[in-house]
């Protein structure tokens, strides 16, 4: 482990609750555990899969104001759906505060919540380690999303954004429309 990734899981421990450091923990294993897997840069997995919610030390009410404080635009449906804020706000402070200069890190970061079309690999990773990590919650299609993704990631992205989409629904929640362009785009 690098001293850089060691700092930023000292900082992590000390900020966030122990359930959210221990799933981010996670997410980071998985991430290199997918990096490995399809070949990507290991480094950048365990930095965006560390630094994936780091956003989430705060409540919602105070994460929008961190966003107004930076000038970070926010949606409406990002405000329809304050637990999407997170996402952005992370993206921020990894730069700002951790010191992440690499794009593709931070977008991993940006995108981990919702996806977007076209997403590189790293995204992809951090999408779906998010998704997957072993100390996730069991929900509907979770295994079946961990049964192909060491075989075809996109199709796990896929289904990850298909469940997700079909979930927010079925409950009467809002969809982000990223997520469904997300679910469109990886469905062809």
């Amino acid at each position: 482990m690098t001293e850089k990734l060691a700092a930023i899981r000292k900082e992590l421990k000390k900020k966030l609750k122990k359930e959210r450091y221990e799933h981010t923990t996670g997410v980071m294993y998985t991430a290199a555990s997918l990096a490995m897997c399809y070949g990507a840069d290991m480094q950048k997995a365990l930095i965006a899969g560390l630094l994936h919610d780091c956003g989430k030390f705060a409540p919602p009410r105070e994460q929008i104001e961190l966003c107004g404080k930076y000038g970070i635009e926010l949606s409406s449906s990002e405000l329809d759906m304050p637990a999407l804020i997170h996402a952005k706000l992370g993206a921020y402070l990894a730069e700002h505060e951790y010191g992440v200069t690499d794009r593709e890190i931070l977008d991993s970061i940006r995108y981990h919540t919702t996806g977007r079309p076209g997403m590189t690999m790293l995204e992809k990773i951090v999408y779906i380690a998010d998704y997957i990590e072993p100390g996730r919650r069991e929900i509907p299609g979770l295994a079946e999303v961990r049964g192909v993704v060491f075989q075809d990631i996109d199709r796990a992205v896929c289904l990850s954004a298909e469940r997700t989409v079909q979930y927010l629904s079925s409950s009467g929640k809002s969809v982000d429309p990223m997520t469904v362009k997300t679910y469109e785009f990886y469905k062809k």
